[in-house]
């Protein structure tokens, strides 16, 4: 619900001021926020991999056929590895648009795109703090269990849920513009 408020504020935003959205949309890096997006898709990839091995009873790496034997843990470092290259890859951005004078306090489009896009980074970086609960929480262990099982297969379901966002956050932002 609340990103369907967030949607709704940028929307509303834009309808209001079509020419401040067209004016702006053009400081965006298209190719950019594309590379970053098939990180974070990737990264639900290597996610969904790890819940495969806990789901095995698999946390850590086996001997044997390569990146098919990895286990839980390998997976989900992986996948806090992309999620981090992402939350970077946005601050990035956000510092080459305001050095092009595109600040959060410029206008209702600045204010709508950091907005939307900073609190979808908020939860990347909750997901990115929940998975290293998860591997810790898997270290502590003396038996890899159906406990551990779980908060893996949450985990991902949060995960999945914030690249989901992301996907109709960038269509709307990068290409509906």
């Amino acid at each position: 619900m609340f990103f369907a408020g967030l949607f709704a504020i940028y929307f509303t935003l834009r309808s209001t001021g079509p020419e401040l959205w067209a004016d702006r949309t053009e400081l965006l890096n298209v190719p950019f926020a594309l590379i970053n997006t098939i990180i974070l898709v990737l990264s639900s990839v290597t996610c969904q991999m790890g819940v495969f091995a806990a789901e095995r009873g698999q946390p850590y790496t086996v001997k044997g056929q390569g990146w098919k034997s990895w286990g839980m843990v390998p997976w989900f470092w992986l996948t806090f590895a992309l999620g981090a290259i992402f939350v970077c890859g946005q601050v990035w951005e956000y510092a080459q648009l305001v050095a092009h004078g595109l600040p959060i306090t410029a206008d209702s489009y600045a204010s709508a795109f950091y907005i939307t896009t900073g609190f979808h980074a908020l939860h990347v970086t909750g997901g990115l703090v929940a998975f290293l609960l998860t591997i810790g929480r898997v270290y502590a262990v003396k038996q890899f269990r159906r406990k551990e099982e779980t908060t893996a297969i949450v985990v991902s379901y949060y995960w999945h849920f914030v690249d989901v966002v992301w996907i109709a956050l960038f269509i709307v932002i990068y290409f509906l513009k």
